[in-house]
């Protein structure tokens, strides 16, 4: 056979392959996306074709002696697969089609004006132009919309591809954000976002990160770098522990003599809150009392907590000196301005008085004071119940939800902890330790800081090691509140969710920029386990190299 016969053979057999496989296609249902001279791609972004599908062109046939207009070069499109994110989407029908990808001329536009903030920095973030509140959308566009009216999870979000377009609602404005992050993430990730429908919502409502920055002083634009992380990996909450024996981190009006020489200004707070609220994410501050005063206690020498033995309890303000209540309340009415959320940690954990084998021996002065409050039966634990409810009474006229430390609640104490009081679990480690299950049985609600997975102490003291994100990954739920256990499942929805804490014990162990490092498996890991507790799909490996690819 001449090499002319063997071309022209294998000419026909493309030709009749190509033209049986465009009719399977229509015959089976399968997407087509069809275009002449590329005008048909959505959004002016040309998707790629499939490489099976590249030159599956049929040859004109002719009708009547007229030749018919050559058929549009078309593609069939597998089912799409769901988005690749950090943390994973909990729901994604697939569909057939090319997906959206940013092209030149796409816009970001709002059903809301309420959305204009998400939408402009989705917009810088995806290089895109911000339209602005418009009802024409067109193809290429991303809309993002509030639906759903009241009554749904103002943390979920539904993200539709189709015809070219992406629209992003939900019934609040956190869980529009948190589609925009899915599809930051995405097209990061894998250049767009596939075709379908994404509905996604967290299991817990509290996902945080708290930062010990009493101890160890951090820049703003550390904080502010931690912010822009943690939004984009759907955390709503950052914890600033800003008091403590070693340092008070903020400037103070009412008591500007605790001030600790670095510190924040309030300017600068308040450019970290106004971050942090772009992002979705509620401060909650924390001045810890009776302990951990010890900033208050240098320039109040007063105030400090002495032993019958002459000893002086360190960072324990005596608490049965009225103005130690009063210095406190000062600072707690004064931050309140300062911290417009609506939660806060009131602290109350390792009380030294507490702490001693004989308490009553030990302080006699906090035993009369007891007595002199609660009657003959008073105790210095009642005294410190009393304490922690008085502080409460005074961040609750602002309007705010009060978590403390697990151990700043006392058994066996005829002063009650205020009801609406949020348990922070962090430890069994105390004197008298009690079980998360006696909290849970009492119906209170809980949030997990696990010592054993999330704490992350600089220089490692006291047996604690720097957690692994691969640990919390394989090992840790919400329902793993103390060891390595989990608590009965009737009690999940008390547990209203988790914080991953860096503490400063030793704060010169390392630096800021190798805490950023250590913390950001670990932080990826215990974000996905708070919005899906389920076992992950992906394995560890898998996970790592995702994030490695999203940044």
């Amino acid at each position: 056979m001449s090499q002319h016969r063997r071309k022209h053979s294998r000419h026909r057999r493309l030709v009749v392959a190509a033209a049986i496989a465009g009719t399977v296609a229509l015959g089976t249902g399968l997407g087509v996306w069809a275009s002449t001279g590329g005008g048909g791609s959505s959004g002016g972004s040309t998707p790629q074709a499939l490489p099976s599908e590249a030159g599956s062109v049929a040859s004109p046939t002719r009708t009547a002696g007229k030749p018919s207009p050559p058929p549009s070069p078309s593609r069939t499109y597998p089912l799409s697969t769901a988005p690749r994110t950090i943390p994973a989407v909990r729901a994604h029908t697939p569909a057939r089609g090319p997906g959206w990808h940013p092209a030149r001329g796409s816009r970001v536009v709002v059903s809301d004006p309420e959305l204009a903030d998400e939408g402009k920095l989705i917009a810088g973030e995806l290089g895109l132009s911000y339209g602005g509140e418009r009802d024409d959308v067109r193809a290429g566009d991303v809309r993002l919309a509030l639906s759903g009216g009241e009554g749904g999870n103002p943390e979920s979000y539904t993200m539709t591809v189709r015809g070219g377009r992406v629209v992003i609602s939900g019934p609040g404005e956190a869980g529009v954000f948190y589609g925009t992050r899915t599809l930051k993430q995405e097209v990061r990730g894998a250049g767009g976002a596939p075709e379908g429908v994404v509905r996604d919502e967290p299991a817990k409502p509290v996902r945080g990160f708290m930062l010990d920055m009493a101890r160890k002083p951090y820049t703003v634009g550390w904080i502010e770098d931690r912010i822009r992380e943690l939004g984009d990996l759907k955390y709503n909450e950052l914890g600033l522990h800003f008091s403590d024996d070693q340092g008070f981190r903020i400037e103070s009006g009412s008591h500007p003599e605790i001030v600790s020489k670095e510190h924040l200004s309030k300017a600068q707070v308040k450019q970290i809150v106004q971050l942090a609220e772009s992002r979705h994410i509620t401060i909650v501050p924390e001045i810890d009392s009776p302990g951990h005063l010890g900033a208050v206690i240098a320039a109040h020498p007063d105030l400090k907590l002495v032993s019958a033995r002459g000893n002086t309890a360190r960072g324990a303000v005596d608490i049965s000196k009225d103005q130690a209540a009063r210095i406190v309340d000062d600072l707690l009415d004064e931050y309140a301005g300062v911290f417009p959320g609506g939660k806060w940690n009131l602290g109350g954990d390792e009380y030294q008085a507490l702490m001693a084998k004989d308490p009553a021996a030990s302080y006699p002065q906090l035993a009369a004071a007891a007595r002199d409050a609660y009657g003959p039966s008073g105790t210095i634990a009642d005294l410190a119940t009393g304490w922690l409810n008085d502080r409460a009474d005074t961040v609750r006229a602002h309007d705010r939800t009060i978590r403390a430390w697990n151990d700043g609640f006392y058994k066996g104490t005829s002063v009650k902890a205020a009801g609406d009081l949020q348990v922070a679990y962090w430890t069994g480690k105390e004197i008298g330790a009690r079980q998360p299950e006696e909290y849970l049985s009492a119906g209170r609600k809980v949030i997990n800081y696990n010592d054993n997975f999330l704490y992350y102490v600089l220089g490692q003291p006291n047996q604690f090691f720097y957690p692994t994100g691969q640990r919390i990954y394989e090992q840790w739920t919400p329902r793993v509140l103390r060891g390595t256990q989990p608590v009965p499942a009737r009690y999940d929805g008390q547990i209203l969710g988790g914080t991953f804490a860096v503490w400063g014990d030793f704060p010169n162990a390392q630096t800021q920029d190798q805490v950023a490092a250590g913390i950001r498996m670990p932080l990826r890991a215990t974000v996905q386990k708070l919005w899906n507790p389920g076992r992950p799909a992906l394995s560890w490996a898998e996970f790592t190299a995702l994030a490695t690819k999203l940044g």
